[in-house]
């Protein structure tokens, strides 16, 4: 078998983790079985479809590396492939126009509530062999139903959940078309996923009751349905459906707070599916190890702790120059001029180890593109005491006369401490503040290296004359 999987997003909203992770689990089953991915864009609701969310949707996946092979595909293109075989279905008796009116359709489920009975259509406009069928009303334009089968049970074993039954006197005849001719969900959903030729649904378990519904369709029309999987909901931290109305972070939000894309994807790829006890792998590796059989049947937890630890130790294993060119537009948000002053690439190796986010990096880096203190007397006198003046000589000479390495300034610094008999912290927090203006700095032997030399001799020159 060929496979082939598909995300269908509807562009009603915008992109949460959640979501992704409906496009994460078929993308990389497909990938693991050297498949194919299709991106389906499902926007029959032209109401509230935009195309501002279809941008993200693409965005999104784009920036997590979910390639396509065909895609996007809109619903709202394939209009006259709905309507032909709609058409086909009510020349052969799969399909029937129902005239019951809106208020007629109400006044039922009243009553059957009423009865504590299910809410349901009866069946009235369905044709059934010696039936006679009420005369057509005057100024009412048809619903399409499916005459969905009667009896029987319509069962799958679901990839995640196992296996499945659900009888069909729970399921009424599905509306296919609304009155004006436009196609429903379900039915446009099983035209695509048919001649999409998708062997494999990998979705949310919110479409588990629209499952029976489709499985009956797909075998009227001739089709042998996909292999199903219902994933678990996505929870937040309060341990609620993740949503927009519950706070959930949409993908651009993540992108603004300076994450990951590889975090990301690793972080989506832990909530439901687990390989042993790796937490922290490649998208290659994911890939590689990839089953349905390992998708959890428990909801997933959003935890965004362990988000932003991940997203840290992506940032540690980092190859500086990549890193640096993910933090720059960070860094020229908060108006850092990163082409003038120290090399970028090497302020970031030197900030990256402590960092959570790029952001946290590009604010470290502030540091180093700030002008030279202009430090007066009084700053001088409380913050570098008289004592150590005779040290900093020692050490602005020698640095003077040095490489430029941090190996040769650790040097340095251990023979002017020990010549002059004082601890690390006597001195190096003075040569912090006649270089920055502050005490809080990352190791200063790192630091004099990515200053420069010249800047470093230059800087505390003028605490000593």
């Amino acid at each position: 078998m060929h496979i082939r999987t598909r995300f269908a997003p509807s562009p009603t909203g915008f992109i949460h983790l959640g979501n992704l992770r409906s496009a994460l689990y078929p993308w990389a089953f497909a990938r693991h079985n050297k498949g194919d991915f299709i991106l389906r864009i499902e926007d029959t609701d032209v109401e509230r479809s935009t195309q501002e969310a279809v941008d993200v949707i693409l965005e999104g996946m784009s920036w997590l590396g979910l390639d396509l092979d065909e895609g996007p595909i809109y619903q709202m293109q394939r209009i006259d492939r709905y309507r032909e075989v709609i058409k086909q279905m009510l020349d052969s008796g799969l399909a029937y126009p129902c005239y019951m009116s809106e208020d007629e359709l109400n006044r039922l489920r009243d009553q059957q509530m009423e009865n504590k009975e299910k809410p349901r259509y009866n069946g009235l406009w369905r044709p059934e062999p010696g039936k006679t069928l009420p005369p057509i009303p005057q100024g009412i334009n048809p619903v399409i139903r499916f005459k969905n089968p009667i009896g029987g049970s319509v069962i799958w074993n679901d990839a995640v959940k196992g296996q499945i039954e659900i009888s069909n006197d729970e399921l009424d005849d599905l509306v296919i078309a609304r009155p004006d001719g436009t196609p429903t969900y379900n039915f446009c959903v099983v035209v695509d996923d048919l001649d999409m030729k998708i062997t494999h649904v990998i979705r949310g378990d919110d479409h588990v009751n629209n499952t029976p519904r489709q499985i009956n369709i797909m075998k009227a029309l001739g089709g042998t349905p996909p292999v199903y999987a219902h994933l678990p909901t996505v929870l937040n931290d309060a341990g609620e459906k993740m949503s927009k109305r519950n706070g959930a972070m949409s993908v651009r939000d993540y992108q603004k707070a300076g994450y990951l894309p590889e975090a990301i994807l690793n972080y989506l790829a832990r909530l439901g599916w687990s390989h042993g006890d790796a937490e922290v792998f490649t998208k290659e590796q994911f890939v590689d190890w990839f089953d349905l059989e390992s998708l959890g049947r428990s909801p997933a937890q959003h935890n965004p702790e362990k988000l932003l630890w991940l997203n840290h130790q992506y940032i540690q294993k980092s190859d500086p120059a990549q890193l640096a060119l993910a933090t720059k537009p960070f860094a020229h948000e908060l108006g850092i001029d990163t082409e003038n002053g120290p090399d970028f690439v090497q302020v970031v190796g030197l900030l990256k180890d402590r960092a959570n986010t790029l952001i946290e990096i590009a604010e470290g880096s502030k540091l180093f593109y700030l002008p030279a203190p202009n430090l007066n007397a009084d700053q001088i006198k409380e913050n570098i005491p008289e004592v150590v003046i005779p040290a900093l000589k020692d050490l602005v000479e020698a640095i003077s006369l040095s490489e430029p390495s941090k190996a040769a300034y650790a040097a340095i610094f251990k023979e002017v401490l020990a010549k002059h008999q004082i601890k690390m912290p006597a001195l190096a927090m003075p040569v912090r503040y006649a270089l920055f203006a502050t005490t809080q700095t990352p190791a200063i032997d790192s630091v004099l290296v990515v200053l420069g030399k010249e800047e470093v001799v230059s800087r505390l020159s003028k605490v000593i004359q």
